[in-house]
């Protein structure tokens, strides 16, 4: 029983960290997009966005320095999670965002592999 429980909770963590790794385009990123990356707010995101359809693609992820209100500091910040090649992963949730909603019974008890009576028992007081 002790098991169980301790199998469920460690799948209830999993499911409710919101730590994971995004790419975001530069050429194909949406407001809401940018928004997510550390440190940029709507404001700085309308910069990219002006930049973007006033010069056309970016061809480098250096080229947002160029971008007004990004710096060298700014940047060093954000070129892990920026690309300018392929498509856009939508970004992750922030830990300030809403957590993952909590799995069902009956999907933790699959991902758990425990059996219906083992279910039950466990939700009994």
């Amino acid at each position: 029983m002790q098991r169980l429980q301790r199998v469920l909770l460690a799948l209830v963590f999993a499911l409710g960290s919101n730590f994971a790794l995004a790419v975001v385009n530069l050429n194909t990123a949406t407001k809401d997009e940018l928004v997510a990356l550390p440190g940029i707010g709507p404001a700085k995101a309308q910069a990219i966005l002006d930049y973007r359809a006033a010069h056309g693609p970016f061809k480098s992820i250096e080229e947002l320095k160029d971008v007004k209100g990004i710096g060298a500091k700014r940047f060093e910040k954000l070129k892990g999670e920026l690309t300018v090649a392929g498509g856009s992963t939508k970004p992750v949730a922030r830990l300030t965002d809403k957590p993952a909603a909590t799995p069902t019974r009956a999907a933790k008890s699959e991902a758990a592999g425990a059996s219906a009576h083992e279910v039950a028992a466990a939700s009994k007081p």
